[in-house]
């Protein structure tokens, strides 16, 4: 294990960050709970989270900034300060969406997160206290304190990066996740009442049914936002809400109606068939991407067969 490896390991067991994280978790959970401020915040209208775009601006922008304080010479200078300057514009916008995604972590993760903030605050008040000597003429002095932000926001974006690739934070969790592409049965259609659901396997992949008014509705029933089991949530106007962090998910498409979720739920296509609710993934695809589809399941099926 490499030696940054080790001390993020440190971070995420360091239970003495707790004492911090918590309290300000939870404030803001509160100041995010509406939903128009989640929506916004979380990117639910995007397609996936608002937060990992917007970094690239404040990091693009102070690193060229870096640069052509570093060889620039004087006739960069102008540009060099307009890239500081850019780089806390973006930084604000930025940390909000963070702080919202942060909201959401337990545990290693909320220790670590906290720690990323913490750094991205530091770099931002090195950026500002950089700019201040920019403008008084202290060149030295404002490029010094320039180098010093670059370097804190290094390590905050190695900490964003465990965060995201490592930890998996905000990664869509049904990405991986294939429901069969045929008609698959799965429960009979006696044991799912009116106005009742029940989570199934479809060829390995569990499965959310809820009937209402008469019509049998599927989506997987894994959380795409974090996880969470869609199953033990409440269900209530055609919508599930996910009993960890509140996303709400339409039953008819799948499609967001609340936060923190950015990505829509899979919805599968159901019948009833000789008493069996039947599912399978809507036929959406061109014939030859169907046809790649089943070759790529029948290649997993023969890979989880074992030998004799």
């Amino acid at each position: 294990m490499s030696m940054p490896h080790r001390a993020v390991r440190r971070l995420e067991k360091a239970e003495t960050l707790d004492k911090v994280a918590k309290p300000v978790s939870s404030g803001a959970k509160r100041v995010v709970r509406p939903r128009l401020v989640r929506n916004l915040l979380s990117g639910t209208n995007l397609g996936h989270p608002l937060h990992p775009a917007l970094t690239d601006v404040p990091i693009g922008a102070w690193t060229m900034a870096g640069l052509l304080d570093a060889v620039g010479g004087r006739e960069a200078e102008p540009a060099a300060d307009l890239l500081v300057k850019a780089g806390i514009v973006a930084a604000v916008p930025t940390a909000v969406t963070g702080l919202n995604d942060w909201s959401d972590t337990i545990g290693p993760e909320r220790r670590v997160g906290l720690v990323h903030a913490t750094a991205n605050s530091t770099a931002l008040t090195l950026y500002i206290a950089s700019l201040v000597a920019r403008a008084r003429g202290d060149r030295r002095k404002g490029k010094a304190l320039g180098f010093a932000g670059f370097g804190v926001m290094a390590i905050s974006a190695y900490l964003g990066g465990h965060l995201t690739f490592v930890k998996g934070v905000n990664v869509n969790r049904t990405a991986w996740q294939q429901g069969p592409d045929e008609w698959t049965p799965v429960l009979a259609a006696a044991e799912l009442a009116e106005g009742e659901h029940r989570t199934a396997d479809a060829d390995g992949v569990r499965i959310l049914l809820h009937r209402t008014d008469g019509t049998v509705h599927a989506l997987a029933a894994t959380c795409s936002h974090m996880g969470g089991p869609l199953g033990e949530g409440t269900f209530e106007g055609g919508c599930v809400t996910c009993p960890w962090h509140g996303s709400t998910f339409r039953f008819a498409d799948g499609g967001i109606e609340r936060g923190p979720a950015s990505t829509p739920q899979p919805c599968y296509e159901t019948r009833i068939q000789d008493g069996r609710i039947e599912v399978r993934v809507p036929p959406a695809a061109a014939p030859a991407e169907v046809a790649e589809h089943r070759a790529h399941r029948a290649r997993r099926r023969l890979a989880r067969t074992p030998a004799t």
